[in-house]
């Protein structure tokens, strides 16, 4: 399957596709047809970046409560 390191790190971070497409502002439907064909090394650090930073935010609002 391709993109697979960005499809299992979003699973192990409890991230759904739709929340990192949202940040990508594009539909969900064409994130997942864009994760079809392999993407160059560039844009997936990118996503990886919006993973991270979906994490931290989700976290720092847990912590608050």
């Amino acid at each position: 399957m391709n993109n697979n390191d960005i499809r299992v790190m979003a699973r192990n971070h409890g991230i759904r596709l739709w929340q990192i497409a949202n940040r990508l502002n594009m539909q969900d439907s064409n994130f997942s047809k864009m994760l079809r064909t392999e993407l160059p090394s560039e844009k997936k650090e990118h996503i990886f970046k919006i993973i991270n930073e979906i994490v931290k935010e989700r976290d720092l609002n847990t912590t608050k409560s």
